[in-house]
């Protein structure tokens, strides 16, 4: 039987997202939104492309989550975009109670699934469904340095002038301003990239990647990015699907890991059926720890937030 992915959220990255998913012929896709129609004409919409693409998935639209039942896995997406001029933490309030109904009726639905939480603040609304929906910390993933490392993988291919998958490169951190991208750790063909910029052009594509996805609202005005979120939010999805056992940078729950707990951050895991298998702990240098519990601690100022509205 094919396996079942709901996407909740039917705007620009939930739709993308179950377009990506239903052309790669994942698994059937349930889109669904609380706005009558939108989520029953994208749905057809996507559909009908598939006899164009190649695609045999199913795909529906609803605003009935009893139609989400027994999901293997269900990509949390809903809530409000960033504006220009707003910050991930701006939106804490507004999306936290979004997220909190959402968590209520897909553990309701689908008490066996995986979560992957792509709504931002991403590493605060991982930890709050994760906190709601009372799932192993395995079962509750956030998409978040996939689309950061996307990002300076393709900034460091522009600017030296290569195919972006020639490109390696990891970020750590919370999903925001003080993400932690580690150039020691980013390659080119197998080259480290230390051999082939000098620290002030990394620093430049670092401060670029911090502030990747405000560039585009910047750009956009009334929206925010999508074709990258959904691409890693695929990525994760085809991970779980198919159990592929991928090393990939996820927000994932800390207990203990890089001294830090009770937290969710950006980390590299091994992502497969189980959803978060394992954590990898690198060796970080003094200055790289350090970046990475100021980043640490800026999320924890958000759950302070997170806290003061009660949902749990």
């Amino acid at each position: 039987m094919p396996q079942k992915v709901t996407v909740v959220g039917a705007g620009h990255v939930g739709a993308t997202t179950a377009q990506r998913i239903a052309e790669t012929n994942l698994a059937n896709v349930v889109l669904l939104d609380i706005l009558a129609g939108i989520p029953q004409g994208k749905a057809l919409d996507i559909w009908e492309s598939g006899p164009v693409c190649g695609f045999s998935s199913q795909v529906i639209g609803s605003n009935d989550y009893a139609d989400s039942a027994d999901s293997d896995l269900v990509i949390i997406t809903a809530g409000i975009a960033r504006k220009p001029g707003m910050s991930r933490e701006d939106l804490l309030a507004t999306n936290a109670r979004i997220i909190a109904s959402v968590t209520k009726e897909v553990t309701r639905y689908s008490p066996e699934t995986i979560i992957l939480v792509v709504t931002n603040p991403l590493d605060v609304m991982a930890y709050l469904v994760n906190k709601l929906s009372g799932f192993p910390k395995q079962k509750v993933v956030g998409m978040a340095g996939i689309l950061d490392g996307s990002r300076f993988r393709s900034f460091l291919a522009q600017e030296l002038g290569v195919s972006p998958q020639s490109v390696q490169a990891l970020v750590l951190g919370g999903h925001g301003d003080t993400m932690v991208p580690l150039p020691r750790y980013a390659s080119v063909g197998g080259i480290p990239l230390t051999e082939l910029l000098d620290p002030e052009q990394i620093e430049r594509l670092v401060q670029r990647t911090r502030q990747g996805g405000a560039e585009i609202v910047g750009h956009l005005k009334t929206g925010s990015a999508y074709y990258a979120p959904s691409a890693a939010a695929a990525e994760m999805a085809e991970a779980i699907l198919l159990d592929n056992k991928k090393l990939l940078p996820c927000s994932a729950y800390l207990e203990g890991e890089y001294a830090l707990n009770d937290i969710y951050m950006g980390m590299p895991v091994v992502l497969g059926g189980g959803g978060v298998e394992r954590i990898i702990e690198l060796k970080l240098t003094p200055a790289e720890q350090n970046l990475l519990l100021q980043s640490a601690a800026k999320v924890k100022e958000s759950l302070k937030l997170l806290e003061q509205l009660e949902l749990f």
